[in-house]
């Protein structure tokens, strides 16, 4: 029974969209879909997944962590996410941990809007704001 939601997951397609392109998302996979994520900006080099999961697990409904990495070099690229499985814990952790040092710099936090850019949601706001425009431009024909 327990092979039956890997398996899931591994057919579960994330598809993204954002500056004009579309494509297949696999590194979501890896995350939970119902957690609350936090965006972990201004990360100096010297922050590593290692640190960003010592950091923030301290709350108990801590789930990962990851700092995102060029693939070429290897490098980070600033930021990373934080995951929590309880809503207290994300709040918890935005207040109490927003401007303080993670490695050699003060961390910028925010909510995680990863989910704003999945095809399907991208796609019902686009429909949304083209029935908002239509009923617009109708009553001012009248």
């Amino acid at each position: 029974m327990a092979s039956k939601p890997k398996k899931e997951k591994k057919n579960r397609k994330v598809v993204r969209t954002a500056g004009g392109q579309v494509w297949e998302d696999v590194t979501l996979l890896e995350w939970p879909d119902d957690d609350f994520r936090m965006f972990c900006g201004d990360l100096g080099n010297d922050v590593t997944d290692e640190l960003l999961t010592r950091t923030f697990s301290k709350y108990t409904s801590f789930q990962r962590a990851k700092v995102v990495r060029d693939k070429r070099t290897n490098k980070s690229k600033g930021f990373g996410f934080v995951s929590f499985k309880d809503p207290g814990d994300f709040i918890k952790a935005m207040k109490e941990m927003d401007g303080r040092y993670v490695g050699s710099r003060p961390i910028k936090l925010r909510k995680s809007t990863w989910k704003n850019r999945a095809l399907d949601v991208v796609r019902k706001k686009e429909k949304e704001k083209a029935a908002l425009l239509s009923l617009l431009m109708s009553g001012n024909k009248s």
